[in-house]
């Protein structure tokens, strides 16, 4: 199954388990409740009048913990102090809405630490103000618990709150990387925040600061490009989810990050396992050491040590030693040495760890084996989406055999608090509904317009076809200059994304080219005659997908042009004698015998809902700025292909693009 995603039809499902509390669930629960209370943490700060015990029902008004004026990990201490171990291991604890939808009283029975919307998970109607009501509504159970928690509620805002329709939609993560902007990608990011946060999520999982090293994986849209140090420059995003001070995230217009997917998911291999073939989503590494701290570690000492980042999501894929060890694939979510040693240790990581959807699930062994494995590696919550009721039993089965260290425990939970408190979740838990009118506003769509524009990249441009004239005949074909789903791609309000318009509001290719020209013709398939016009633009590309449903061999998916796409190519720069062609896809792809039969060829990425950035530099309003923040190869036998490879001869070089002005 993949992460962050409601069960679907035609997917393979887990039978839901997990919706209500098994009875030996309930009778772990009220002995603990009952009978455990924790030792008081060292440095809290609590006399016998204002420490209550586990069974005590008085309100815990007057606790350090609930003091806003003291220092964060004063009231972090404090509060573990008075917790018990059913209560820590709730805070561990993630759940999907839906699984909780049922019953949301076991938000308060378990204590849950957080809740999800997966991939189109979302409240009806999908507006912000059922979006606010929901969260709210889950919140108000968590406050009923005996310490009153907070709730921690978290999105895959990926390229704005994608989720919601009417949100602002930005360009995947690859188009900004080629805009070569950190501000761009910060004031993005803001964006993002405060449409996010004003319908009550206040934590994103984002930004993704994987290096892909093979564009034939299906989540490279989702990378900034294949150079670490253009990554690094890029997670100025983070600045703009969270801002640049602790107090900045209890802003109302700010929300908490995760830097995913640590470490190394861009850079896997195809290949064989004891289970049968693997792509490259969910994939192995196979690296040694160096290279690993090179290319695929090397953004996260700064997302860590310069940006602050709050929270971090392991991957799902392994990491295989070529230099040390016994050679044999390591699952992320249970990587102690990378996880423990080297992120919280070594390059101090002080945030929580947050594990992917159902990913221990993958790992070897039973249930138990497979929580044990995690929590003793370094994990502390858990995104078990459908099994929370289960995790929390198991775990707590685990600390009372002595297999999990206490320690561990009150570690994980205490960097969970200390997020939360400084979220000022504590003293505002409900949603400031504040900054709702600016959702989708024309302000927010006007930056998302300026990132396509900068994003676009000129690869050719022959005899001067471009920019366009406002006078000229202009002949468009395709299906991707008409469709805001292709436009969007995948993580747009549903999962997979969905081709189409009428999902979500926005502006076509084809609708910005309307805004320039004065005569415009279009046809889907070419099929509308020709004759008349000055110049053609086929717009070419790819449908939605996400994750390994868009791996290269998965589904039929390749990097080569579709035959639609090729007639499309051939009819129109056959007829009209000056000919465009746009590429609006989350990768590069194979157009190495098409692009001479073309004028000008223009790579748009996934550009999000404001096609008319695309327009924009077609007709010479914004100059073509944009870089290649990946090496476009000659074939897809040529893939992996890197700048720095020995024998690199790509189609295009990391960095290429042109500009074209009049």
């Amino acid at each position: 199954m993949h992460p962050h995603t409601p069960r679907t039809p035609g997917t393979r499902q887990r039978r839901r388990t997990g919706s209500r509390l098994t009875g030996t669930l309930l009778a772990t629960a009220a002995l603990l409740a009952g009978a455990l209370t924790a030792p008081t943490a060292a440095g809290a700060d609590a006399s016998s009048d204002d420490r209550t015990t586990a069974t005590d029902p008085r309100p815990q008004a007057q606790a350090p913990y609930r003091n806003a004026k003291l220092p964060v990990d004063r009231r972090v201490a404090d509060l573990l102090g008075r917790m018990t171990l059913a209560e820590k291991v709730g805070q561990m604890t993630q759940a999907e809405r839906a699984a909780v939808d049922g019953d949301r009283d076991q938000i308060t029975r378990l204590g849950l630490g957080s809740l999800l919307s997966g991939g189109g998970s979302t409240p009806k109607p999908n507006t912000p103000e059922a979006w606010a009501d929901m969260v709210d509504a889950y919140q108000e159970k968590a406050l009923a618990t005996r310490l009153g928690i907070p709730l921690l509620y978290g999105v895959d805002s990926v390229h704005g709150h994608n989720n919601l329709v009417g949100a602002t939609v930005f360009p995947h993560n690859m188009a900004m990387g080629a805009t070569r902007d950190p501000q761009l990608v910060r004031r993005a990011a803001e964006i993002t925040a405060t449409e996010t946060r004003a319908t009550g999520p206040q934590w994103a999982f984002a930004p993704c600061v994987c290096v892909v090293r093979d564009v034939r994986w299906g989540r490279s849209y989702e990378s900034y490009g294949e150079d670490p140090d253009l990554v690094t420059r890029m997670e100025s995003a983070i600045d703009g989810l969270q801002g640049t001070r602790p107090e900045d995230l209890a802003r109302p217009d700010r929300v908490l990050a995760s830097a995913k997917h640590f470490a190394g998911d861009g850079d896997t291999e195809y290949g064989t396992s004891t289970t049968g073939t693997y792509t490259l989503d969910q994939g192995v590494t196979v690296t040694d050491h160096e290279s690993f701290n090179r290319i695929d570690l090397a953004p996260y000492v700064p997302a860590v040590r310069k940006h602050h980042v709050g929270t971090i999501m392991p991957s799902y894929s392994s990491v295989k030693w070529t230099d040390a060890g016994d050679g044999k694939p390591v699952k992320m979510s249970a990587h102690k040495e990378l996880l423990t040693d080297v992120l919280k240790s070594k390059i101090g990581f002080d945030g929580f760890l947050i594990s992917d959807w159902e990913a221990i699930h993958q790992l070897p062994g039973d249930y138990a084996a497979q929580v044990r494995a995690s929590v003793n590696a370094g994990m502390d919550m858990f995104m078990e989406p459908y099994a929370a009721p289960k995790f929390v039993e198991t775990l707590i089965k685990e600390v009372e055999a002595g297999r999990v260290e206490t320690s561990r425990i009150d570690d994980a939970v205490s960097r969970i608090l200390r997020a939360k408190f400084r979220l000022g979740l504590f003293e505002k838990p409900y949603t400031d509904r504040s900054n709702a009118d600016t959702i989708g506003s024309p302000a927010h769509r006007a930056v998302a317009r300026e990132a396509v524009a900068k994003s676009q990249v000129l690869l050719k441009n022959s005899g001067g076809a471009l920019p366009l004239k406002k006078s000229q005949k202009i002949y468009v074909a395709g299906v991707n200059a008409d469709d805001l789903g292709n436009q969007a791609g995948g993580w747009t309000v549903t999962w997979q994304g969905q081709s189409g318009n009428g999902h979500f509001p926005g502006t076509t290719i084809l609708g910005g080219i309307k805004e320039h020209a004065e005569q415009v013709t279009y046809s889907q398939d070419a099929a509308a005659p020709t004759e008349g016009n000055d110049v053609g633009v086929v717009v070419v590309g790819e449908t939605p997908y996400a994750e390994g449903m868009g791996d290269v061999g998965n589904g039929g998916h390749t990097l080569n042009l579709s035959a639609a796409d090729k007639a499309n190519i051939d009819r129109v720069c056959g007829a009209i004698e000056t000919c465009v062609v746009l590429d609006v896809a989350g990768r590069p792809q194979i157009v190495t015998d098409e692009l001479a039969k073309t004028d000008a060829f223009v790579m748009s990425w996934l550009p999000g809902a404001e096609g008319g950035g695309v327009a924009d530099v077609l007709f010479g309003r914004t100059p073509f700025t944009g870089k290649l923040p990946v090496t476009w190869p000659r074939s897809e036998a040529q893939e992996p292909i890197n700048v720095g490879d020995t024998d690199y001869d790509p189609l295009f070089r990391y960095g290429f693009g042109l500009s074209a002005r009049r």
